[in-house]
């Protein structure tokens, strides 16, 4: 491609941070539930890099099309790739793409097509290197870009910014769960590829009630390596819905001769934790099943296809909480759609 940078070029970072920052000199994007993503495009090639520098492209043929169709001929533009139903990100659907058969690609291309998001411009539609010019400048020329560019693409959208930090707020409160959380970036510094230093990403974490429905040894020694946790569904049956393994080493003597008390079948009696694939072996995912009797609360980023999508972190011991009352409707929590963004 006769682009002024290349394909493997490495996307800006975001470091973490637990409040939303303010001041000035910041502004404020949605943090989008899915797949990083830099589109180049010279001519009639296009290319979609993931941030870990993997091609994209076959896995999103309508995102290919769809950066066909717009007037510009090239360019380089950094986004995020989600997928949308029932007016929520479907993170799930999202990773089904990720699927080596051609003919399974098209087909959910067509019934769960993919869309676009693009918060930044790194060369424009002359060609032109724009990254060492600082965001302010960046922004307002997507935006121009985007008017003039993208207006009546369905796959392919400006994702919203602003500088009001009381906004960016109710954002964070307001769509708690289907949206990932609040990106803060320095309006000062140029694109910092590689670096974590122009942005910080403010994650939206919250916290569930889980029993503690068994447990797996450490892959060294006979002490807990992680708790296997349960939420009781519609019909009283305890689902698998995740792990902790956030567990400090001095407590681990303890607790193992605690867990190994109450080691009971079946443990779970809904979904039950799955066995080798693979990624394990069949000592990495043999567990023990617990009787229904300890509650932890634990803190998590993401509930989807019926589990915490990461791991957990322990916060406490629950003994006053009844098992009983660890539903699965902790997790469904209704907030306002982030695609409401968009429109």
């Amino acid at each position: 491609m006769n682009l002024p940078i290349p394909l493997d070029y490495a996307p800006m970072e975001a470091d973490t941070a637990k409040e939303i920052p303010s001041g000035a000199q910041w502004e404020y994007e949605p943090k989008w539930d899915g797949f990083r993503c830099l589109a180049f495009r010279d001519g009639d090639d296009v290319r979609l890099m993931s941030k870990s520098g993997q091609e994209l492209e076959r896995y999103f043929p309508e995102i290919v099309a769809a950066l066909k169709e717009l007037k510009a001929k090239q360019f380089v533009t950094d986004g995020e790739l989600i997928v949308t139903q029932k007016r929520t990100l479907d993170f799930d659907a999202l990773l089904q793409r990720i699927h080596p058969a051609e003919s399974r690609i098209r087909r959910l291309a067509a019934e769960t097509p993919a869309t676009y998001v693009i918060f930044d411009l790194l060369v424009n539609e002359r060609g032109v290197d724009l990254t060492s010019q600082t965001l302010d400048r960046r922004r307002e020329a997507l935006e121009a870009f985007a008017q003039k560019i993208l207006t009546g693409h369905e796959r392919i959208r400006l994702s919203p910014r602003t500088r009001s930090f009381e906004t960016a707020k109710g954002w964070f409160q307001r769509m708690a769960g289907p949206l990932d959380g609040v990106i803060a970036k320095r309006i000062d510094r140029p694109y910092d590829a590689g670096e974590r230093k122009a942005m910080v990403k403010i994650k939206n974490l919250r916290t569930a009630d889980c029993v503690v429905g068994g447990f797996r040894y450490a892959s060294k020694g006979k002490q807990v390596g992680s708790l296997l946790l349960g939420l009781y569904n519609k019909e009283g049956l305890l689902d698998h819905v995740g792990f902790c393994s956030a567990i400090a080493a001095a407590d681990r003597p303890a607790l193992t001769r605690k867990l190994e008390d109450l080691i009971e079948p079946p443990g779970f009696t809904g979904s039950k934790p799955g066995g080798p694939s693979r990624w394990s072996t069949e000592r990495s995912t043999k567990w023990e099943p617990l009787a229904q009797k300890l509650v932890v609360e634990v803190q998590y980023d993401h509930f989807s296809g019926h589990r915490f999508r990461h791991g957990t972190k322990l916060l406490r011991w629950r003994p006053e909480k009844a098992p009983k009352s660890c539903t699965i409707e902790q997790v469904r929590t209704e907030s306002e759609s982030p695609l409401t963004l968009l429109d």
